[in-house]
Parts: C-alpha cells; sequence; structure tokens
C-alpha cells in the first residue's frame, strides 16, 4: 500500500490543518485484499480498447467473483488518481476529466485521470500519476499519495485500483490537457457524492442480478453541467464515504453476483 509521501521528493506549499489531518486520517486505511496477479493471462480476450478507464459500471472487486474465484479469471489492471484539494470555501474537491470529443469510444464522458499499467510501473501509484501527467500535465511531484482504495472491476472486468493524493499546492498546478484525450479538467466537491441531491438512479441487470447505477449531475461555477456515473461514481461514492467516514444517504445495492461458466467479451455490465 503507498504511503503518506510526496512523490519523486518534490516540495510541496505547507499543507492547511484540515489536509495534514486528511492524510493522518487515510494514512492509516487498509484495504481489503484482493484476489493475486501473480501470471496475469497475457491472452484475455476482454480488455479496454484504449487503455482509458471511462464511465462504466463498476464495482468494488470483493462484491465480485474474483474474491471467491482469483484462479479462474485475472483481470489487467489499471489505476486512476483521486486527487483531492481543499476549496477556496474550504470544502474537498477532487479533480476530474471530460474526456476528448475526438476519441472514438466514450467520448465526452466524465472520468479520473488513469488508465491501463504499462510493463515499467512498479505499483498502482505510479501507473496513476504518470497517467494524470501524460493526460493532464499534473506534475507527480505536487501530490502527496495516501492511501489506495479496493479495487474495482469496470464493465469489461478491467481492474480499477483508486489511488488518493492529495494536492497541497492548488495554485502550483496549472492543467495542460492532452488534446487527443482531454477536453476539459474541472474539479466537483468530494461530498456530493455521499448526498442524496442532484442524483438519479436506474435499476439494470447483470446475468439475472438488479443493481443500480448512479448519475450525478454537477453544474460549476461557470454553468457548464457534467454528468458523473458508472465506475467513476462508485469510486467517488466509495472515496467520499471513507473520507468523510459515512455512508451515502441512498441505498447503493450492488448485484448478488454469480461466476460466468465462460468469461469472453460477450461478459459485460449492461
Amino acid at each position: 500500500m503507498a504511503s503518506s509521501r510526496s512523490l519523486n521528493g518534490g516540495s510541496l506549499s505547507l499543507p492547511s490543518q484540515r489536509l495534514l489531518a486528511l492524510a493522518q486520517q487515510l494514512s492509516h486505511y487498509k484495504p481489503p485484499p484482493c484476489s493475486s496477479d501473480a501470471d496475469e493471462n497475457k491472452d484475455r480476450t476482454i480488455e479496454e480498447a484504449t487503455g482509458k478507464v471511462v464511465s462504466q459500471v463498476g464495482f468494488q472487486e470483493s462484491a465480485t467473483p474474483l474474491a471467491q474465484n482469483p484462479e479462474r479469471f485475472r483481470p489487467r489492471r489499471a489505476a486512476v488518481l483521486i486527487c483531492l484539494f481543499e476549496g477556496d470555501a474550504g470544502d474537498l474537491r477532487v479533480i476530474l476529466t471530460k474526456r476528448s470529443s475526438r476519441m472514438s469510444t466514450h467520448s465526452g464522458e466524465v472520468s479520473l485521470p488513469g488508465g491501463k499499467a504499462e510493463e515499467g510501473d512498479k505499483d498502482d501509484t505510479e501507473t496513476a500519476t504518470r497517467e494524470a501527467h501524460e493526460e493532464i500535465g499534473l506534475d507527480p511531484s505536487l501530490v502527496n499519495i495516501v492511501t489506495v482504495l479496493e479495487p474495482f472491476l469496470s464493465k469489461h472486468l478491467l481492474r480499477v485500483v483508486p489511488v488518493i493524493g492529495i494536492l497541497n499546492d492548488k495554485k502550483a498546478f496549472k492543467p495542460t490537457p492532452n488534446a487527443d484525450e482531454v477536453d476539459e479538467v474541472f474539479n466537483a466537491p468530494l461530498e456530493m457524492f455521499i448526498k442524496d441531491e442532484n442524483r438519479t438512479e436506474e435499476e439494470r441487470e447483470w446475468m439475472g442480478e438488479k443493481y443500480l447505477m448512479h448519475t450525478f449531475e454537477y453544474e460549476a461555477e461557470n454553468k457548464k453541467k457534467y454528468i458523473i456515473w458508472g465506475l467513476t461514481a462508485g469510486v467517488l461514492i466509495r472515496a467520499a464515504s471513507l473520507v468523510y467516514q459515512r455512508p451515502p444517504a441512498f441505498l447503493e445495492q450492488n448485484p448478488k453476483f454469480k461466476f460466468p461458466k465462460v468469461v469472453d467479451k460477450t461478459t459485460v455490465m449492461r
């Protein structure tokens, strides 16, 4: 698990007492153990096409069959960065991106910075911060990594590890989005993801089991509106619950999974 530290030894401005307390709180969090990653099957057929983690349906891995059947399926690993900072009003905010309209799939969707692990990445922290630097120009030395959350399983059975980092000096971050991947960089209040406001839910079904897909609508100060749903919403619900130490004010309702006899490209959430 990642410890509380400043990546690459970079210098940071002095954090507020709230951010110091948050870093201390989160550094003690221990995610539940997940299935083994050894000897991943490199010839698997289920894989996100672009290497990016988009706003698909997703669930905590412990709620899925992988926790009970680690030998039957080894998914490809990815990581996303939940980068938190203190807003001007003193609230905790999270950095998000709007996917480029040029992308052939999932264009214009909101996601956290992140993507698939590459061979040179030593851990999930490096994957998340490398991807954030490539996508939005966030220097890893500005981010104080405090913990990682339990992996989530994406629509296409991609294992996504959320990495929580704190941006102490928000003024030092000047977003430079990669135009091929990102149209916009914006931020939203983290607490909104455990409030029952500006939220809708839709009951869906996968392999005969029902679950709720949550969608949040956020209007920024510039009056732009963003829709945050699926995997991204699920990750942020979990992160907000941990940070604020209370459950969401609504029912999450994950499905009661049954492991499929055959895992192939048709085994996706709908």
